[in-house]
């Protein structure tokens, strides 16, 4: 009886991995930008390709299906790609998600999901969504979305095929890439496929094969392209396909079979290790919501509420972060609560504003508009004014949510905080425009542009700040605006420091702050006649663009950064009190309670109460390396759309800890083509001469110059235009980095 069995067995083992092994197609598509010019005639043309080729299974798409992400677009897009007469499977991309009016509700309404699971022939296929939701911020696999992979993976046998999909390459463009990769390491993963940089480019995810694909548009071409995956029993092979063309030859080819990871190799993970020089501030407590929280938490007797991405409004308690009462709605929050009373107030993804008990979550009342209120409201004297996507700007009694007036004449949606002002209610909308409304009737007292017709240069985000007669505000345009408060006549412009939608005003009113781009915070002069810097300083936060309002209490000026880094800084000195990193995702605006605490939430959900000692601090300069310097206004323009060279090695890091290879070859407007190695080698892990190679990470090809050659040769430089040196030096004359310098100068 035995032998019989173990024969059935075998065979079955056989006939299982004979299924895993037949050859497949599928159509990988990414970057469609629907709403961008000649988008919609790309799409079409390839739609109509893949409908003519009879040995395609199935489509894949990668994300940025629309340019902003509005219903508009995202109808469209479903209309074309409809007409696919094979099985499709779509994610989002951050153009469909960072400006989405719905905070990304539209797009699972037009599509059944921003997630997909399936198997064909033995393999599975995993798409994860990624963001960022509704702010400008580095790439991020939303929260929610973490969790469903793990389940996932948990319900997936070890040794079955996976390939996962997702927007983002899995490196350092998202904040969170660790968490895909330590999960998709412990399984049978063939290789990852990603969208968001426009091109074909091999990649390597931590020993993970990947793959980027090209934009479906055109750009400087007459006709877009798509990429067709071969599957065979022992390969995947990347064929780029110019629609009613032709199919190019293989230029990515990836080996299948089982895969183990394993590995003593080092991977960059976020370091906490700032928190060692302050110890002064403590983290009193930690809590992690299920999905990303996008918003300022609210502080109410004695609870802390907030909202998550998922709909759900949490309340937990001031003292201890335990949960105190949850409210589920319908869409995401992306609302920052205001307190009236005991209640609490906020708009929905669902289409609702919500007023619910701070002390139990119990509904007060609701109030139904006509599209996804991603706005955050503001409640003065007994009302609430509050902004939507629906083209409507609302003012509601707060005690019975009653409508007091409305205004309907918005072309965009509202994701951003107004300011009360001299009467009147100002607020900026993804149309380009800021409004100044009666506080009376709703009336428009005015409505000011920057001139742009680009709309993702609209002054949505920041929350203006105003003193005499004054209001100031900072868009993505870069620009700090100076605008007269009663007629919204342009007063000043300046973008002397590249500020970005962080903004606010000193107690005295005498200075408005800006984070820049760059390391820096700098200060105005409150004044109606020019821009005058009152001081700026580095900071050494590094490059950031995320939405993070500057708020100042007993001469101390509070923010929050892209990677997790919560700043205090002494607005009278511009002392660097202290740094606290908290996750390694975006902090949104903080909420400042007494003299030294606060709460702070990240995109990754992470609730966390900071409590600090006030001491004295000490002024300590930080020196400025040369790679961050490349990244100033001075000498950014001369990497910008050039092909560059690097020679460097392991100590060409970022203050973040990022290696400068990643940071270059994850910029869209730099082309990373070749590294150059000294001696030891590009990780300083050689001690012999050093042999040419193929840089893991990157995929892009190590030519040493501790070798036989010591300079590069001509053919070497062939597609370079701008070589970079970065090793840091101990200044020791019988190191060899000196006298290697001196011979790429010769």
């Amino acid at each position: 009886m035995k032998k019989p069995i173990f024969l059935s067995f075998f065979f079955c083992l056989l006939f299982i991995s004979l299924t895993f092994a037949q050859n497949f197609k599928f159509a990988f598509v990414t970057d469609t930008h629907i709403g961008s010019n000649n988008a919609e005639e790309d799409l079409e043309r390839t739609v109509a390709d893949i409908n003519v080729q009879s040995d395609i299974n199935f489509v894949v798409i990668t994300g940025d299906i629309t340019e902003m992400g509005t219903d508009k677009e995202l109808a469209l897009a479903k209309e074309i790609l409809d007409k696919i007469e094979i099985p499709y499977y779509i994610i989002p991309g951050n153009h469909d998600t960072g400006w989405s009016e719905s905070g990304g509700v539209s797009f699972i309404r037009k599509f059944g999901a921003d997630k997909f699971v399936f198997e064909h022939e033995g393999f599975k296929f995993i798409g994860c969504a990624s963001g960022p939701y509704v702010r400008m911020s580095d790439g991020h696999i939303p929260r929610d979305a973490v969790i469903w992979l793990e389940k996932v993976l948990q319900e997936t046998p070890k040794d079955q095929p996976i390939i996962f999909l997702n927007h983002y390459p899995l490196d350092n463009s998202l904040d969170n890439w660790y968490e895909a990769t330590d999960l998709l390491k412990n399984y049978n993963t063939q290789f990852a496929i990603c969208g968001h940089g426009h091109r074909n480019k091999k990649m390597n995810f931590e020993g993970i094969s990947g793959t980027m694909g090209r934009s479906n548009l055109r750009a400087k071409n007459e006709i877009g392209g798509y990429n067709i995956v071969e599957i065979t029993q022992d390969s995947a092979n990347f064929h780029e396909r110019t629609p009613g063309v032709k199919t190019h030859p293989v230029w990515r080819s990836i080996s299948l079979g089982k895969r183990d990871y394993s590995t003593s190799e080092e991977f960059e993970r976020p370091t906490y290790t700032v928190n060692d020089s302050f110890p002064q501030v403590k983290k009193v407590w930690g809590y992690h919501s299920d999905a990303n929280v996008i918003s300022t938490p609210a502080a109410v007797n004695g609870q802390i509420i907030f909202g998550n991405s998922t709909g759900e409004i949490e309340s937990l308690s001031e003292k201890t972060g335990e949960k105190v009462w949850s409210y589920q709605t319908e869409g995401g929050i992306f609302s920052s609560p205001a307190a009236f009373k005991e209640n609490i107030i906020l708009g929905s993804g669902d289409g609702n504003i919500y007023c619910l008990n701070s002390e139990n979550g119990k509904s007060v009342w609701k109030f139904k508009t006509e599209a996804s209120v991603l706005g955050s409201p503001i409640v003065e004297n007994g009302i609430v004014y509050i902004g939507g996507s629906d083209g409507n700007f609302r003012a509601i009694n707060a005690k019975t949510g009653e409508q007091v007036w409305n205004y309907n004449g918005l072309e965009g949606p509202v994701v951003g905080k107004p300011l009360i002002f001299e009467n009147k209610v100002i607020f900026g909308a993804w149309d380009k425009n800021l409004y100044a409304l009666n506080i009376k009737d709703g009336s428009l007292k005015w409505k000011w542009n920057n001139g742009t017709e680009n709309r993702m240069l609209s002054p949505a985000m920041v929350t203006p700040v105003a003193h005499d007669n004054v209001v100031y505000i900072v868009a993505p345009d870069r620009f700090i605006s100076a605008i007269d408060a009663t007629t919204g006549r342009t007063l000043w412009r300046s973008n002397e420091a590249t500020v970005r939608e962080s903004l606010g005003i000193s107690k005295d009113k005498t200075l408005v702050y800006g984070k820049t781009m760059n390391d820096e915070i700098v200060a105005f002069r409150t004044g109606k006649v020019k821009a005058e810097i009152a001081w700026r300083k580095d900071f050494g936060f590094g490059y950031d663009h995320v939405p993070s309002m500057l708020i100042e209490k007993e001469n101390s000026v509070y923010f929050g950064t892209r990677n997790g880094v919560i700043y205090c800084i002494n607005s009278k000195n511009q002392e660097h009190n202290w740094s606290y990193k908290i996750d390694n995702s975006m902090v949104n605006t903080v909420n400042v309670i007494g003299s030294n605490n606060l709460v702070a939430a990240t995109m990754d959900g992470q609730i966390v109460m900071l409590k600090w000692e006030k001491v004295k601090s000490l002024n300590n300069p930080r020196v400025k390396i040369g790679a961050e310097q490349l990244f100033s206004p001075q000498y950014e323009k001369l990497i910008k759309g050039k092909r560059v060279g690097l020679i460097t090695n392991q100590t060409g890091l970022l203050p973040d800890g990022t290696h400068l290879i990643d940071h270059l070859n994850n910029r869209q407007d730099v082309d990373l083509t070749v590294l150059f190695g000294p001696e030891h080698g590009l990780r300083g892990e050689e001690d012999t001469h050093v042999a040419d190679g193929v840089d893991k990470k990157t995929g892009l090809p190590i030519i040493s110059l501790y070798g036989k050659i010591r300079k590069p040769t001509k053919e070497m430089l062939e597609k370079v235009d701008v070589l970079i040196f970065d090793i840091q030096d101990i200044g020791a004359r019988y190191y060899t980095y000196s006298s290697f310098a001196h011979n790429l100068s010769c």
